[in-house]
């Protein structure tokens, strides 16, 4: 009777662990879009990104979430850019931490 707990508590931890790691993966994308304005934070900065289609994403950019300093850019309001990264909603914003800088025009 212990065994049997114990083997369904390891298969339903076991399948706690692997959802959770399946919804974090279905939350990574990439946005491109212009760049409206920039609102200075501790080590980066959060982006308001415009894409073609008029969705508004906030981009947090920091030097440690793409890597380091070799991988830090800093855009400029009316660039076009696009980003990778973990995406999330809140009720009425659109949010991506940003892992990778793609592209900046």
């Amino acid at each position: 009777m212990k065994n049997l707990k114990r083997i369904s508590l390891l298969v339903l931890l076991m399948a706690f662990v692997i959802s959770c790691t399946t919804m974090k993966n279905d939350t990574n994308g990439a946005v491109s879009g212009k760049v409206e304005s920039i609102e200075s934070g501790k080590d980066g900065y959060t982006a308001k990104i415009t894409t073609d289609k008029k969705e508004v994403y906030f981009a947090t950019i920091s030097i440690v979430n793409v890597g380091g300093p070799q991988n830090y850019k800093q855009v400029k309001i009316g660039d076009v850019v696009s980003v990778k990264g973990e995406k999330w909603k809140t009720d009425d914003e659109n949010h991506i931490k940003v892992t990778e800088i793609v592209s900046v025009k």
